[in-house]
C-alpha cells in the first residue's frame, strides 16, 4: 500500500491537530477529487469532535467548489450536544483557501426502542459475472484504489436502463474508520442517468448528498459492498437518483440519495 491509500490519509487526518491532510491525483475524478473521499474528510473532523463515542446516523454535504489534489484543511464545529444526539457541521477547503464542501453530521447512541427491520429483496448479481473495474475503460482515476465489478445492464454508455449495481471493496484496510468507508462507497456510482447516453463522456456532478445509516458502522466486519441505485428523475438538466448499501451477507446498512448536474 502506498501513502496515499485512504487509511493512510484519513490518518493523517485523525492525527493533525490543524485538521489538514493531502492526497494525491490517484483521487481524481476530471478535475475535482471523489466527493466521497471529500465527504470522509468532513465526517472524521466531526467524529475527532465527540468526547463520548456516538456513532453516525445521518450525513448531509452540498459540494461547493471542486476539490483539487494536494492539501486539504477541515473545520468542524459542535451545533448541539444533546444526551442522545449530538448535530455537527463541517468544512473541507482546498489549498488556496477556498470552502469546497459543507456538510452537517448526525451522531446518536442507541438505546431501546421498537425496531422495525426493512425487507430485503437481496438478490445480487454474482461479482464473477460482471465487468471488473481493472476491465473498464474510460473511468474515473479513483477507481484504481477500489477492487469491484459493475453487475446488470446499468454501466454508463450502455444504453437505457434507470438501474444500477455494482459490487465494491475498499483495497486498503478501513476496520480503523468503518463510518468513513461506507460513506466513500455510498458516492461511488455515477449518475444512473448516464446509463441512458451511449456516450460517457457526458459532464455531471453532485450537488447535494444525504446517507442515512440503518445500522452502527462499526457493528459489522465486511469488506464487500453490494450497491442497488435507480434514477428518480431528471429535467432541465438536474437528475435524482436513490441507493441502498448492503454488506455481503445481505444487510441494508445504508440508504442514500443525490441531486446531480449533467450537461447532455
Amino acid at each position: 500500500m502506498t501513502d496515499d491509500q485512504m487509511n493512510t490519509i484519513l490518518t493523517r487526518l485523525e492525527d493533525s491537530d490543524e485538521n489538514i491532510t493531502e492526497f494525491g491525483p490517484s483521487w481524481s475524478q476530471g478535475r475535482a477529487a471523489f466527493g466521497g473521499l471529500v465527504g470522509a474528510f468532513a465526517s472524521l473532523s466531526m467524529r475527532k469532535l465527540i468526547k463520548e463515542q456516538k456513532p453516525i446516523r445521518s450525513f448531509m454535504a452540498s459540494f461547493i467548489a471542486p476539490t483539487p489534489a494536494g492539501p486539504i484543511k477541515t473545520k468542524a464545529y459542535i451545533q448541539r450536544e444533546g444526551k442522545s444526539v449530538t448535530q455537527c457541521s463541517s468544512s473541507v477547503f482546498s489549498k488556496e483557501g477556498n470552502l469546497c464542501l459543507q456538510a452537517m453530521g448526525v451522531f446518536g447512541s442507541s438505546r431501546e426502542t421498537l425496531n422495525v427491520q426493512p425487507h430485503n429483496d437481496f438478490n445480487p448479481i454474482p461479482r464473477n459475472d460482471g465487468i471488473r473495474f481493472s476491465e473498464a475503460k474510460r473511468f474515473p482515476q479513483f477507481l484504481e484504489n477500489y477492487d469491484g465489478c459493475w453487475v446488470g445492464p446499468g454501466i454508463p454508455g450502455s444504453g437505457a436502463s434507470e438501474t444500477l449495481t455494482m459490487w465494491v471493496k475498499h483495497r486498503c484496510n478501513m476496520s480503523e474508520y468503518p463510518a468513513e468507508s461506507i460513506l466513500a462507497i455510498a458516492d461511488m456510482p455515477p449518475p444512473v442517468l448516464l446509463s441512458h447516453f451511449k456516450d460517457r463522456t457526458v459532464p455531471a456532478s453532485s450537488v447535494t448528498w444525504s446517507v442515512e445509516f440503518l445500522i452502527e458502522p462499526d457493528s459489522f466486519a465486511h469488506d464487500w459492498f453490494y450497491l442497488e441505485f435507480k434514477m428518480d428523475g431528471a429535467k432541465d438538466g438536474y437528475t435524482q437518483q436513490s441507493g441502498r448499501i448492503f454488506t455481503e451477507d445481505g444487510e441494508l446498512c445504508a440508504l442514500t440519495r443525490q441531486c446531480m448536474v449533467y450537461f447532455g
